[in-house]
């Protein structure tokens, strides 16, 4: 029931990856990769909401700035930079907040954040989705309560649909639209419970598409396992910039990410709540190693009890004994040390 027509036209327009993950489930760990071009525990990003943000590895440098040696203009066209490491300030980062900044026939690199889907989700008064049309994984309650929330999810998107189209009218406007190399991504899965935070693909899925003109042929649909961390070295390729230090992701540019068998993710501390885990995915299955099981999936999280209707609805209905088997084996007190799932024939990640 969700209408998303500026989106959807951007693909049509370029290549939408079909199987694309982020290395974390989590914000500021997930942007922490995706500004360095490096998986976040590789460079001591990976407790999100890190107090004590420590240098990066000698050599290794954020994207903008390599895009800043190379002569572009770079800004940040939203409100927070969420990296766990130093340096970590907008200005320390980036250049500007807007590339109208830039000197005359600059080029430039802009990230731009639409925090819509994050929480709280807004209602589109435009399109309201009706909750009766749409369709829970089996791991949620069906309840009125529930399809509500997931319907606001919808309409959210929407509303950003809406924001997206308005940046690539603007760069048709100024005639910059032939020759930007635009991606469209998420920086983690849904912000819903066993979405957002954990390694099941709800947490670390997510859209991505590539719309170049003239370079990157239109109506692409790919299988190809990608990675949000593989931006960085297809950017750096389209502009000719060579990286200190070799990146852990590969150019969309060229066929060497058809190779690829497996992605790799990893959850560690999620604001004060403490876990870990790690999750190797291929094509075909997901393993999930819990490096401390005898913590629950879903021990107390201040962000989620305040932010996660649904996490209410499943409280109430867990102690009510009303779950479903698959709904109640996420409240449970511990966690198997492995998970094992067959995505052909258990695409909800529900039969370890």
């Amino acid at each position: 029931g969700v209408s998303t027509p500026h989106v959807d036209r951007l693909a049509t327009q370029g290549i939408r990856y079909e199987r694309a993950f982020t290395t974390s489930p989590v914000c500021s760990t997930s942007r922490s990769a995706m500004m360095t071009g490096f998986h976040q525990n590789y460079i001591g990003a990976n407790q999100h909401r890190e107090h004590h943000k420590k240098p990066l590895p000698n050599g290794i440098k954020p994207i903008p700035h390599l895009f800043a040696e190379a002569g572009y203009f770079t800004a940040l066209m939203s409100r927070k930079t969420d990296c766990n490491f130093t340096p970590n300030t907008k200005t320390e980062l980036f250049m500007g907040e807007d590339w109208s900044e830039r000197e005359p026939g600059q080029p430039f690199f802009a990230r731009i954040t639409f925090g819509g889907t994050h929480r709280a989700f807004k209602r589109d008064p435009q399109r309201p989705i009706d909750p009766a049309d749409v369709e829970l994984p089996p791991y949620y309650p069906d309840t009125t309560f529930c399809r509500r929330d997931w319907a606001n999810g919808l309409e959210q998107m929407q509303l950003v649909d809406r924001e997206v189209g308005a940046i690539i009218q603007r760069l048709e406007d100024e005639g910059l639209a032939d020759d930007t190399l635009v991606f469209f991504i998420g920086d983690h899965g849904r912000c819903h419970v066993r979405g957002k935070q954990f390694l099941y693909d709800g947490g670390i899925r997510i859209p991505m598409i590539m719309r170049w003109p003239g370079r990157v042929a239109p109506g692409q649909v790919s299988e190809d396992l990608v990675m949000s961390i593989d931006i960085c070295a297809t950017i750096l390729e389209a502009a000719g910039i060579e990286p200190p230090v070799a990146l852990h992701g590969q150019s969309l540019l060229g066929d060497e990410v058809s190779k690829r068998k497996y992605v790799f993710a990893a959850r560690d501390k999620m604001d004060e709540t403490h876990d870990a885990m790690r999750a190797i995915r291929s094509k075909d299955y997901k393993l999930i190693l819990n490096l401390m099981p005898e913590r629950p999936w879903c021990q107390y999280n201040r962000y989620k009890e305040g932010g996660y209707p649904m996490l209410a609805e499943l409280n109430v209905l867990n102690l009510k004994g009303k779950l479903t088997p698959a709904q109640a084996a996420f409240m449970a007190p511990s966690k198997p040390e492995v998970e094992l799932y067959d995505l052909h024939s258990d695409p909800h990640e529900l039969n370890n």
